[in-house]
């Protein structure tokens, strides 16, 4: 267990060295470059991994990026054990069970946050969980402090993690999710709060967070999903905006009787406006007249509804877009299980001032090859993912895509995490694609150079010479980028 460090000191540290100015993205186009080399990073979060003999203690695998993108280059491992992250590792602490690079200056350093889910805290219990920063440097880590610890038993801060300039005062707050909870440390000049954004039931599972400029007003909002496998009228996705004169996060719009597996914030119709896209989206309630997932018919295998955003004053969400692997122009075929959308990323793949939405199906079948997953680039438009006459402009990639490394297999779920970021650093979008399933368990991660198959590479714990037990290890199911 960790002593409790009070919410005051815990404050300080996060006003005094964890401030992330919101212009640093756009001013650093490599993205998350934790090394500080120039070239944009990738996080693998490993929260089944054993650590000093602890069982599922967990561990982050950063993967420096280089002019040969992410996999050549090398890699450090950072847990608790490691001398500059406060804590030990434990049995069952879940270190890395979500992670997140956001960049901490205009020369694109990132900083590296680490959800660590299942951390004991003494005087509160067990799974109070909490929210770690660690900067690196050069050759390794340089310091690491305490972003939040979580406030109750079973509390499990750090099941999600993301930070987003919600206050429009020039640094991003960072948002973390927990246990049926979201919450922010907002800073407050020399100080800062802790807000909660949402408490609801959300099934004991990882919150899904996603942020954007949803209202039109220059500043961050948050959209919160969660996971959830069981039909409830309680599920919905919602968008939150910080309230300046309330000092809180106000719910400024909804979609109920609505799951989701992802979500992903990005300008599809290059209007300048953001837009929401909804992974793997699925209706809970028959009798709703509002039909928040489109067409039943395009939820078969998966279905990923997109809120296109309007000028401030405009109406977000009100245009519409739904498609699924049946829909014309998209790769694949729409099939039970295919979890198509159940991971998203953004980026503008094909350099045309639009962003593109890439789209995990982890459980797509290749042949008679169940779960081995794929992920499809869907190329964004001036009507947005779908053009005039309701047809897409896609490219599928799979392991058995041509210059793809590897074989797809039954299990390999190829898809199930994806990551964009430009790891070459040559002005044009990468994707990195997580499969746990690789090698029975132990996982993997693909490199795909402008987000398509040319010139592609792939990495597994053996390569990164990290342990890489058979199975369990599930590397490449958490992937953290810019």
């Amino acid at each position: 267990m960790r002593t409790y460090v009070s919410a005051a000191a815990v404050a300080a540290a996060v006003t005094a060295g964890l401030s992330l100015p919101a212009s640093a993205a756009a001013a650093a186009p490599t993205g998350g470059d934790f090394n500080g080399d120039g070239y944009a990073d990738l996080a693998v979060g490993v929260p089944d991994g054993t650590v000093d003999g602890k069982a599922k203690a967990g561990y982050v695998t950063i993967v420096y990026g280089g002019p040969k993108g992410i996999g050549a280059y090398g890699s450090i491992r950072v847990s608790q054990a490691t001398a500059e992250v406060p804590g030990s590792p434990e049995a069952g602490d879940r270190f890395g069970a979500s992670v997140a690079l956001l960049p901490i200056g205009t020369g694109g350093k990132a900083l590296l946050l680490v959800g660590t889910p299942g951390e004991d805290i003494t005087g509160l219990g067990t799974d109070v969980g909490m929210v770690e920063a660690v900067s690196g440097t050069k050759t390794g880590t340089s310091s690491g402090s305490v972003v939040l610890d979580g406030t109750t038993d079973s509390a499990q801060y750090g099941l999600a993690v993301t930070a987003a300039d919600v206050t429009g005062d020039g640094n991003k707050e960072i948002v973390i999710g927990g246990k049926d909870k979201v919450v922010a440390r907002v800073a407050q000049g020399e100080d800062s709060m802790v807000a909660t954004v949402v408490t609801a039931p959300m099934g004991g599972r990882a919150p899904i967070l996603a942020t954007g400029d949803f209202t039109g007003d220059g500043r961050a909002d948050l959209a919160v999903a969660y996971r959830s496998t069981t039909p409830s009228t309680q599920s919905h996705v919602r968008i939150w905006a910080w309230d300046p004169a309330e000092q809180a996060f106000a719910n400024t719009w909804n979609t109920d009787n609505t799951g989701v597996s992802a979500l992903a914030a990005g300008d599809f119709d290059g209007d300048g406006h953001d837009d929401l896209a909804l992974g793997e989206c699925r209706e809970y309630a028959d009798e709703n007249i509002d039909d928040p997932c489109g067409p039943e018919a395009l939820a078969k295998g998966g279905g990923i509804h997109i809120h296109y955003g309007a000028a401030a004053g405009g109406s977000f969400g009100y245009r519409q877009q739904t498609l699924n692997q049946d829909t014309a122009g998209v790769a694949g075929v729409a099939e039970d299980a295919d979890h198509f959308g159940a991971a998203l990323a953004v980026g503008d793949v094909d350099h045309d001032g639009r962003d593109d939405l890439i789209a995990g199906a982890p459980g797509e079948a290749i042949g008679s090859r169940a779960g081995a997953g794929a992920a499809t680039v869907l190329y964004g438009s001036a009507a947005g993912l779908l053009d005039a006459k309701g047809t897409a402009r896609s490219a599928g990639l799979q392991q058995d895509t041509a210059h793809v490394p590897g074989v797809a297999e039954s299990g390999d779920a190829f898809g199930a995490a994806l990551a964009t970021g430009d790891y070459d650093h040559d002005g044009r979008v990468d994707l990195a694609v997580g499969s746990p399933g690789e090698n029975a368990g132990s996982g993997g991660v693909w490199f795909l150079p402008r987000a398509g198959a040319a010139g592609s590479t792939a990495f597994t714990p053996a390569k990164l010479h990290l342990p890489s037990p058979t199975s369990a290890l599930a590397f490449g199911r958490y992937l953290g980028g810019r």
